[in-house]
C-alpha cells in the first residue's frame, strides 16, 4: 500500500479537525472513507494469502471483515476466545490471517499463538510498526499488509475496514459515493415515507441474501453506537420467513435494503434504501453504515456522552493507553 500527497474531500477535511468534543456521526465518517479511497493518490494493496487452508482471525468488526474477504475460500473462522482451540485441534491450518486495524489489544497475542503452533501469520492491519508486527518474522513465511485510513473515533472503524474489502470486490469508491449523494442523503431519506427517524428505538433491518456476510458488521455497530438503547434484528429476506417476527412490536421500523419490503411490518413503519445495480459488499457496508448514521444523529448523541469513560475503563483493561480518537 501506498499513500500519496493528496487533496483531501470536505469529509476528509473534517476529519482532521474534529475533537472529543466535537465527534462526528457515522454517515459523515462513511463519505469519507469514500472520499479517501476514491482519490487517485491512494493504492491499495492486492491481498496474496499463500495458505491452502488458513485461520481467519479478528475481533469484533475485524472477523466479520475477514468472514467477507475469505467467503469463497476454504477458510476456518475464529476470534480471540477460539483461535486457541482451533490452532491445537485442526492440523490441516497451515497459516493465520490476523485482522486488527490496530494491531494491538488482542492482535499480539493471537500473534503468539500462532508461532506456539508454529504457523506463518498474515497481518492485515492499518498500523505500522504495531505490537502484533513486533511478534513476527516478516524475513520469514510472515507477511504484513497495511491498508490506509482516516483520522476517525474509536470503534467506527469504516475506512480501517472497507479499504480491505474494497481491494477484494474491486468495487469503485466513486460511484458509491455519487450513489449516495444522489440517493440516500440525509435531505432524500427525509422525503422517504416515514422519515421521523427519532421516534422510532427499534429497528428490524432486511439485507439481499449474497450480502450475509454483512450482518454481524451491523450488528456491531448498533452494539458500539447505541448498546441497549434500542433493540434491533438484521437478518436476510429469505431467513426473515423463519418465525423472526412471530412476536409483532409497535412502533418498529423496518429497513429494507436492495429490495422492497411487501410483507413485514405495518406499512407505514416501512423504509426501503435503494443499493446500486452492481452493488458489493463496499457499497453495502457505506450505505448501511450511512443510514445507521442517519439513525444516530435522530437520538440523542449516546455515544458521544460515554466514549470518554469507556476508553478510560478499556485502557485498565489492556494496560495501555487509548484515546477516544484513532489518529
Amino acid at each position: 500500500m501506498t499513500t500519496k500527497k493528496q487533496t483531501l474531500g470536505p469529509n476528509q477535511k473534517a476529519m482532521q479537525s474534529f475533537t472529543v468534543k466535537s465527534l462526528p456521526n457515522l454517515d459523515t465518517v462513511v463519505l469519507a472513507a469514500l472520499e479517501l479511497f476514491s482519490n487517485k493518490a491512494t493504492k491499495l494493496s492486492k491481498l496474496k494469502i499463500p495458505y491452502k487452508r488458513p485461520l481467519v482471525v479478528g475481533s469484533g468488526n475485524a472477523i466479520a471483515t475477514g468472514k467477507i474477504i475469505f467467503e469463497k475460500h476454504d477458510a476456518i473462522y475464529a476470534t480471540e476466545s477460539t483461535v486457541e482451540a482451533k490452532l491445537k485441534s485442526i492440523k490441516a491450518i497451515d497459516g493465520v490471517v490476523l485482522f486488527s486495524a490496530s494491531g494491538a489489544k488482542h492482535a499480539p497475542i493471537i500473534a503468539k499463538l500462532a508461532k506456539k503452533y508454529k504457523k506463518p501469520v498474515t497481518l492485515i492491519t492499518n498500523t505500522k510498526n504495531s505490537d502484533a508486527l513486533k511478534i513476527l518474522n516478516l524475513k520469514s513465511q510472515d507477511q504484513e499488509y497495511i491498508f490506509p485510513k482516516n483520522r476517525e473515533p474509536y470503534t467506527y472503524n469504516t475506512s480501517t475496514y472497507m479499504g480491505p474489502i474494497i481491494s477484494y470486490t474491486k468495487e469503485d469508491p466513486k460511484s458509491i459515493l455519487k450513489f449516495i449523494k444522489n440517493n440516500i442523503t440525509s435531505s432524500k431519506i427525509t422525503k422517504l415515507k416515514p422519515n421521523n427517524l427519532k421516534k422510532y428505538k427499534k429497528f428490524y433491518i432486511q439485507v439481499p441474501e449474497e450480502f450475509e456476510g454483512i450482518i454481524r458488521l451491523l450488528n456491531v455497530k448498533f452494539i458500539e453506537l447505541f448498546g441497549r438503547q434500542f433493540s434491533r434484528d438484521i437478518e436476510t429476506f429469505q431467513n426473515t420467513k423463519h418465525a423472526t417476527t412471530v412476536v409483532p412490536s409497535k412502533k418498529e421500523l423496518f429497513i429494507s435494503f436492495g429490495q422492497k419490503n411487501k410483507t413485514y411490518g405495518q406499512k407505514e413503519h416501512r423504509l426501503h434504501i435503494p443499493l446500486p445495480k452492481q452493488a458489493n459488499y463496499a457499497a453495502m457496508m457505506a450505505i448501511a453504515y450511512y443510514v445507521i448514521g442517519q439513525i444516530q444523529k435522530a437520538h440523542p448523541p449516546y455515544f458521544k456522552k460515554n466514549i470518554q469513560n469507556y476508553m478510560k475503563e478499556t485502557s485498565k483493561i489492556f494496560n495501555k493507553k487509548m484515546s477516544s480518537i484513532v489518529e
